[in-house]
């Protein structure tokens, strides 16, 4: 067993103890939803995230001139709502289904991108050279950024503030938490991209930071449709009723 595949079943492993013990601590209601799509729910899930991660990662190892396979967690991300949001519309589902999922996510992620420091070069997650006092040699002689660790750490504040907010029962993140955490991830995300040596599609961008781009607009979209929705109707007085004296 290699060690990308020891921390990816670390991070399984962890990610489902966080997901359990936040259901029973706060998500029990948020869950609800989940529990009244019907089981097409967790096939859309399952199987947009694997076509996404897939396809994803193998384009992006093509444009960069790399042959074979490949998975990526923004591709698995993205192919994963889509498949829901398709879902949802079909089914007249309404609000937002992926509260239950944020803690999960994050430590995924969190632990996950450890394994692919450790993996090295064959991974292709590696950033580019940099004299930055930080950098690390993957074994070619070349001082890299660490990116997977920038984005390790990245989600483990983000992980934090999630727990401070469902601590605190906070009403915007319990209803808009799926999407603050896409937001996070999509814009951190996004900065790292530019330290990898991935090919360009769209000028100095590569695949991945276009579908960033992608999630960040569908994050702030939601959530603004969220905080619309929340805010109850003006109370509408009839005129005829005048000013109390």
């Amino acid at each position: 067993m290699n060690v990308h595949t020891r921390f990816d079943i670390a991070a399984a492993m962890t990610a489902g103890l966080i997901t359990t013990a936040c259901y029973f601590w706060r998500l029990r209601p948020a869950a609800k939803k989940i529990e009244h799509a019907g089981a097409g729910y967790a096939v859309a899930l399952v199987s947009g995230a694997a076509v996404g991660g897939y396809l994803a990662g193998t384009l992006n190892l093509w444009l960069s001139g790399e042959s074979g396979t490949a998975r990526s967690i923004i591709g698995a991300l993205a192919g994963a709502i889509t498949a829901i949001e398709v879902y949802k519309r079909a089914y007249g589902i309404s609000g937002s289904t992926g509260l239950t999922f944020v803690p999960g996510f994050a430590t995924t992620v969190v632990i996950g991108r450890w394994g692919c420091f450790f993996s090295g070069l064959t991974d292709h997650t590696h950033g580019v050279a940099t004299k930055l006092p930080w950098g690390h040699n993957f074994g070619d002689g070349i001082s890299r950024h660490p990116v997977q660790l920038y984005e390790s750490a990245a989600m483990t504040v983000f992980l934090l503030h999630a727990l401070v907010m469902l601590a605190r029962r906070d009403a915007f993140f319990m209803r808009t938490g799926f999407y603050q955490m896409v937001l996070c991830y999509a814009l951190q995300r996004f900065c790292w991209e530019f330290f990898k040596p991935y090919g360009a599609i769209i000028g100095p961008l590569n695949l991945f930071q276009v579908i960033c781009l992608g999630l960040i607009a569908y994050s702030v979209t939601m959530m603004r449709r969220s905080a619309a929705a929340a805010v109850p109707p003006e109370t509408t007085k009839n005129p005829s009723e005048g000013t109390p004296g």
